[in-house]
């Protein structure tokens, strides 16, 4: 099974290759097989990337918004028909399943594509100020060059998300996917060469580690998005506000969902099952918190014992196949560690909590795993696992559970069952998170904006409000008098 691209880097409209970088093994999660290999951007292509955005630039930026917008739009349509073929590259990619990515990730991309590629300019539009005689207007104006980085969980979606307002708002952009999903990012930046992106606008280059500083602390580079952990954004984040450079920090979260007495329990089921077990568990906004109000504590746990018990483990790529394996086999010890701490810690392995033993092959694949009678203080319920690990907590009122959710140093997102639709809303507005959801969990259209508070991040993806963050206003003071002075 192979997805070697034609080259590591794709620069200037064409592949570009620079052996000299450091060896980047793409595995396939599923098995461990080396799928591609690919090489780390050099110093050298860094500056190649940077120089072509910043070439290209310009022009595009001078061009309509119905122009810029028909490129966009003509990539969504490229994304859609060829949807089977984005998606298995992503399972590859990923180990996500199949069944998953055809209708969660090329799609969501497309959808950023064709979102942005058609507000653009209402996206865009300025403000006429009337100041009696005299007026102003504003307009927004483009950043540049803006850097992308992505994380390992949604690699085509991410590049997409990052890609489609940088582009809408007439920036270029320098994309870095992770080192662990290093494929897809390369075919975006392909379609979009087909659907008529001028050369330069668009380029992915491969990295680790080392490769982020490098462009982040460009001085070419204007504005940096990332989507990563909390410490990860920390250090990014501190080196782009000592340039002065536009951040968008979409970052991971400890979330709350809380179950209330009189939802709808199995709707609450499968929200906690979607905002645990999607992807793995390795989704940045999961509800891994799930606080359920003690009166049904029995009833829900039972029901979601035999839900997760049901789920169909297996080979990505089988249609039938629910759950795929963790990314790598690092983050699958670094799952069960946090499974150990659990069990350490005193709370109750309702179901799973180790490696299936129906699964054969180097797979890193894991059980979805439930604790109840968790605790706040225990590490399960304050750090971030990302894996398919979900955390039970009782509660019993409302002010007390609002304390208990917000008792955290993230706020990226949080959900709330319940029939009362007055004391959803009045929970979700004391709730400090950035993305909620009521009766619901984990859906993210492009049509709102997503993204966190606190230590979750600042800036938000998606909607009309992305393009504020790719763009800067300009005000224009226009005077239709003599104008007088005192000297």
């Amino acid at each position: 099974m192979k997805a070697q691209p034609k080259a590591s880097h794709f620069i200037d409209g064409e592949y570009v290759e620079d052996t000299t970088g450091s060896v980047i093994e793409s595995l396939y999660p599923a098995t461990g097989e080396v799928i591609a290999r690919l090489h780390a951007a050099t110093p050298a292509i860094v500056e190649k990337a940077i120089a072509a955005a910043k070439r290209a630039q310009p022009e595009w930026a001078a061009m309509s918004p119905t122009a810029r917008g028909r490129v966009l739009k003509r990539a969504a349509e490229i994304m859609r028909e060829r949807n089977r073929e984005l998606s298995e590259l992503e399972t590859l990619d990923t180990g996500k399943p199949i069944q998953e990515t055809i209708v969660a990730d090329p799609t969501s991309g497309a959808d950023s594509f064709e979102f942005f590629g058609g507000v653009i300019a209402a996206g865009m539009n300025g403000q006429y100020i009337p100041l009696g005689g005299d007026f102003a207007y504003t307009k927004r104006v483009p950043l540049g060059v803006c850097v992308g980085i992505g994380a390992w969980n949604y690699p085509q979606q991410i590049a997409c998300w990052k890609g489609a307002p940088a582009l809408a708002a007439g920036n270029a952009m320098v994309f870095k996917p992770s080192e662990n999903t290093p494929l897809g990012a390369l075919k975006i930046a392909e379609i979009l060469i087909e659907a008529g992106l001028p050369k330069g606008l668009y380029n992915v280059i491969q990295g680790d580690r080392t490769t982020g500083p490098l462009l982040v602390n460009h001085p070419d580079v204007a504005k940096v998005s990332l989507t990563g952990s909390v410490p990860t954004g920390r250090k990014v984040a501190s080196a782009a506000a000592g340039q002065l450079k536009h951040v968008t920090m979409e970052l991971g979260g400890k979330s709350p969902l809380i179950v209330f007495d009189d939802a709808d329990i199995d709707s609450a089921i499968g929200g906690a099952m979607l905002g645990n077990f999607y992807s793995t568990g390795q989704v940045c906004s999961n509800g891994t918190r799930v606080f359920v109000q003690r009166k049904v504590k029995d009833q829900f746990l039972s029901r979601l014992k035999e839900r997760t018990e049901k789920i169909t483990i297996g080979e990505p790529m089988d249609e039938a196949t629910q759950m795929g394996p963790l990314i790598s086999f690092d983050q699958r010890q670094k799952v069960l560690s946090y499974i150990d701490k659990g069990k350490a810690e005193g709370a109750t392995v309702l179901t799973g909590g180790g490696i299936p033993n129906d699964v054969t092959g180097e797979g890193y694949y894991i059980q979805p795993t439930v604790f109840a009678d968790v605790t706040d203080e225990m590490t399960i319920a304050r750090e971030e696992i990302f894996g398919p690990v979900m955390c039970v907590l009782d509660f019993d009122d409302e002010d007390e559970v609002i304390a208990r959710a917000n008792a955290t140093e993230f706020g990226l997102s949080a959900g709330v069952f319940t029939a009362d639709l007055s004391r959803g809303h009045r929970v979700v507005d004391q709730l400090e998170a950035g993305t909620l959801w009521i009766n619901t969990y984990n859906l993210c259209p492009v049509e709102i904006p997503f993204g966190g508070s606190k230590q979750s991040g600042f800036g938000r993806e998606n909607s009309l409000a992305a393009l504020e963050h790719y763009s800067e206003l300009k005000t224009v003071y226009v005077g239709m008098g003599k104008v007088e002075a005192p000297y």
